[in-house]
């Protein structure tokens, strides 16, 4: 019972608000994605029937004026735009004519209808609507971006390495204290976020690294060190770990029980100590406390400390306050800069966070990485409810990302997503006919087949994660 009652209370105490959360984040993005198709599909001359966020038995809706149901429907988790002459929201097929109402008969099409219907037109224009779904999620996450970068700033922390930890992947590669990281594999790199990214997504490959040491440029290998992580919730997932610790960190003086392999217990010792090493390189030695197993955990950071920045360690009488200054530079800050900068800031955020989920996915496909990282519905609505408590940046910044991942997978090519239709167009425009219904009917089976079994496992690997593992 203590078991289930830990597991269960970082959720089931916040059930509701995770829940309320990622529902409303989940219809707003759902909304974009198919206004997208709706609006292209209006563009091109196609008549919507049905506008409906979620799906199942319809709680409340509308008809506008030109016909079309909009509709709010039991079950949240996604939505759907059924075009004019379609048999069903997912375009499998269409429909031979119209169906009489009272007679129940079907009649042909006039040709005003055909005109309106989505099968009829060409296969350029079916295209457009179908990608103008994706399309709108990945500039509805611009957008946000934009929106955050030109009023509140870019979230910038100068990619300097303040710290190095002993026996860690940037040790052995040839990090130095005060490195400032200019370039990855080529990559230009200006924040310490994207280091961590792309260190995260590398797992154990090995790296490139170009730093600005001392006005110059060194080069050198570096291989991160594969760690599975767990999160306060129980889930798990891989990522590359170099040892680097970023601007601005500063180490409790309190904790520290060693400098350059001499014991320190005392304030006065810390201080003569730690006043000796300033403008050098030096180990220090801090405590982390006492485990779970009862044993005392300790960390060993290579320094290169400046007494600028800790002259006031002299007056500090109370070594609960106390803290040694490991960086020559200031943490993050926000860069506020105009609409041009902030718009290439945005669609450059968008394009890193693509790249990296593509390489993440990769991974799984290749056993990199684990295909139990792979999330569902209990860990998406955990995180949303997580932002949330974060503030309005976090959670906005989450949807942007949200938004991203769903305009990409919605761009594979599996029959029922938007990709699938792509790809039956593209192989229509080489062919000069589309595939025949039966072989569209088979590959939208088999398609469906492979959602049920993807939503199935990440769904099922989220309770085992939570209650089994």
């Amino acid at each position: 019972m203590d078991f289930l009652t830990e597991t269960l209370a970082p959720i089931a105490s916040n059930a509701w608000f995770f829940g309320v959360i990622f529902v409303l984040v989940l219809s707003i993005l759902v909304f974009v994605h198919e206004w997208g198709h709706f609006i292209v599909a209006k563009m091109c001359g196609v008549g919507v029937e049905t506008f409906s966020i979620g799906f199942g038995k319809e709680l409340f809706g509308w008809n506008d004026k030109h016909g079309t149901r909009w509709k709010f429907s039991m079950i949240p988790l996604g939505g759907y735009v059924k075009m004019y002459g379609d048999v069903d929201p997912a375009s499998a097929g269409h429909t031979e004519g119209v169906e009489d109402a009272d007679s129940k008969t079907v009649r042909p099409f006039t040709e005003e209808e055909k005109q309106k219907a989505f099968f009829a037109k060409s296969v350029g224009q079916r295209a457009a609507v179908v990608v103008a779904g994706p399309a709108i999620n990945f500039i509805f996450a611009i957008i946000l971006l934009f929106g955050l970068y030109v009023t509140q700033g870019q979230p910038i922390t100068p990619p300097m390495a303040s710290a190095i930890m002993v026996g860690s992947a940037a040790e052995k590669g040839g990090f130095q204290p005060n490195d400032r990281v200019i370039a990855i594999d080529g990559e230009k790199i200006k924040r310490f976020e994207e280091i961590r990214r792309v260190v995260s997504i590398a797992l154990d490959t090995p790296l490139e690294i170009t730093v600005l040491r001392d006005g110059k440029e060194v080069s050198f290998m570096a291989t991160p060190k594969k760690e599975e992580l767990t999160d306060r919730f129980g889930f798990t997932h891989s990522q590359g770990l170099l040892g680097v610790l970023g601007p601005n960190n500063g180490l409790a003086v309190k904790n520290i029980v060693e400098v350059d392999g001499k014991p320190v217990a005392t304030l006065d010792q810390k201080r003569d100590a730690l006043f000796a090493i300033m403008g050098k390189t030096a180990q220090v030695k801090i405590t982390r406390g006492i485990n779970e197993a009862g044993v005392e955990e300790f960390d060993e950071l290579i320094v290169k400390p400046n007494v600028d920045f800790n002259d006031n360690l002299r007056d500090v009488q109370e070594m609960d306050k106390a803290a040694l200054i490991i960086s020559d530079v200031k943490n993050k800050t926000f860069l506020r800069e105009g609409v041009f900068p902030s718009m290439g800031a945005a669609v450059g955020e968008t394009y890193s966070i693509t790249v990296s989920t593509l390489k993440a996915l990769g991974q799984m496909v290749t056993g990199t990485r684990s295909a139990t990282e792979l999330g569902g519905i209990i860990r998406i609505g955990a995180i949303a409810g997580d932002m949330a408590q974060a503030g309005m940046i976090a959670i906005i910044t989450f949807t942007a990302l949200l938004s991203i991942n769903l305009g990409l997978i919605n761009l594979f090519p599996i029959p029922m997503l938007d990709g699938g239709h792509l790809t039956f167009y593209a192989i229509e425009a080489l062919k000069g006919k589309p595939l025949s219904e039966r072989t569209q009917e088979y590959a939208f089976r088999f398609g469906f087949g492979i959602l049920i079994a993807l939503m199935l496992f990440a769904n099922l690997n989220d309770l085992y994660q939570l209650f089994l593992k």
